[in-house]
């Protein structure tokens, strides 16, 4: 995947240890396998505790690396302090937020209330929590990456996913904020604004509606492209669905955008 060169390049970077939140398959079972490739020593972190513990005793034969699990729902209030208690003591240099898509499968009104709350501590409030806890320890040693895994809602209303949509939508700017404010700390943000990848979790809800879906992404794929260009964020948008001609042109008009924010947040907040 990569030279001897650039892993240690890497490490330096964001080592030694990464905590990877939705870790036990999927996107996040992938991060795992390349950051163990990489070299790094890995948080994981799912509420599934089986898998983690299968995952990270593969990684450790395989890689030699150092790991902890911590089964932890974040869904749940307080789950942050949980996830950022696992890590305690540990000099955390890349932090990835990856909890999985929404199960609700229903229009606002169709499901509870409490659904939504649910949904909206998971993708909002337990992100903004984590990511205060790991980038100000970042910040005090002036290295340092962060990626939110974002979606292709998060570029304009979808029914049927609506609060999901809109929480994508909130990690995506938060991504894009704080590549502004942290890069000169010496920390990297990216926005991973994702496809349709062949996970566990998609599958199920395929074989459940009897369909198929062309253009499917391995995630594999998608995590070794994120890798790549975390120290050039601030997001990545992947060419899937409507918004695909254009998916290169409306990144770089939002990096573009960001860059002359930053600019012009000078006269209200200074330049720290």
């Amino acid at each position: 995947m990569t030279d001897a060169v650039d892993n240690q390049a890497f490490l330096a970077k964001y080592g030694p240890w990464a905590v990877i939140c939705g870790a036990s398959d999927g996107t996040g079972a992938a991060y795992a396998r390349q950051l163990a490739a990489r070299g790094l020593n890995l948080v994981l972190i799912s509420r599934r505790p089986e898998p983690l513990a299968a995952l990270a005793a593969e990684l450790q034969r395989a890689h030699g690396i150092s790991t902890r699990t911590a089964s932890i729902d974040l869904y749940q209030a307080g789950a942050a302090d949980r996830v950022l208690a696992a890590a305690a003591g540990l000099k955390v240099g890349l932090f990835i937020s990856n909890a999985g898509a929404d199960t609700n499968g229903a229009q606002f009104l169709d499901a509870p209330l409490d659904a939504w709350r649910q949904l909206i501590q998971r993708n909002v409030l337990s992100v903004t929590e984590m990511v205060y806890g790991f980038a100000t320890a970042m910040r005090a040693r002036k290295r340092g990456g962060i990626i939110l895994m974002s979606s292709g809602t998060a570029l304009g209303g979808q029914p049927g996913v609506a609060v999901y949509c809109a929480t994508k939508a909130f990690d995506m700017n938060f991504a894009e904020s704080l590549w502004s404010e942290l890069g000169r700390h010496g920390i990297d943000v990216l926005s991973g604004v994702c496809p349709v990848m062949d996970t566990p979790s998609l599958q199920k809800v395929l074989a459940r509606n009897n369909l198929k879906i062309p253009g499917i992404y391995d995630p594999a794929d998608v995590v070794k492209t994120l890798l790549a260009r975390l120290p050039d964020g601030p997001t990545h948008i992947f060419a899937f669905g409507p918004d695909a001609p254009d998916a290169p042109r409306i990144e770089a008009a939002r990096r573009a955008r960001v860059k002359v924010m930053h600019e012009a947040s000078k006269m209200f907040f200074g330049d720290h």
